[in-house]
């Protein structure tokens, strides 16, 4: 039977919730630039709204708690499993993933103050160089973890780390 979705992958494979993660950012970047191209020439209306809406609900709930898979979950565990030309790849990958979780999060303050006018109605504005900026740092953030990261998870980590790891990111979002 061919659905309409794809459906979310399960806890049990926990990078391809990861990934899914990352996909559902994608959408909410595209929302994003679709919002920059839409105002100067509509202005704000209620798909505007809703758009805006969407995008706080989820860089509010969901990116914090990706953010907190990889560095309460993830990373940790590849610590503890890698050695050698790993470890040190790691250790660099680690630096940067943390750096960029950083500025994401000062960009998003920039970002969802924005948002928050146009979703209530009080402002009309989104920086085309705000958004800019956050995507682009979103996209190479994604590349590092869909090419470096996820593949080294995959071939190191024991089942017995994935079945940890996505029991932890299931419990961090309080399903049972």
């Amino acid at each position: 039977m061919s659905t309409l979705f794809d459906a979310a992958p399960g806890f049990d494979t926990p990078i391809a919730v990861l990934k899914h993660c990352h996909d559902r950012i994608r959408k909410q970047l595209a929302t994003l630039d679709k919002l920059v191209n839409y105002l100067p020439d509509r202005g704000v209306d209620e798909s505007v709204q809703q758009a805006a809406k969407a995008v706080l609900k989820y860089f509010i709930k969901a990116a914090p708690l990706h953010h907190q898979d990889e560095e309460v979950d993830l990373l940790p565990a590849l610590r503890a499993t890698v050695s050698g030309a790993d470890a040190e790849l790691l250790n660099e990958l680690s630096k940067t993933i943390m750096q960029h979780h950083a500025q994401m999060d000062q960009q998003w303050k920039i970002l969802q103050v924005q948002l928050e006018a146009l979703e209530d109605g009080s402002g009309y504005d989104l920086s085309p160089s705000d958004v800019d900026d956050f995507t682009t740092l979103y996209q190479a953030h994604m590349q590092i973890e869909e090419t470096q990261i996820a593949p080294m998870a995959l071939r190191v980590l024991s089942e017995a780390q994935m079945k940890q790891l996505g029991a932890s990111m299931q419990a961090r979002r309080g399903i049972t």
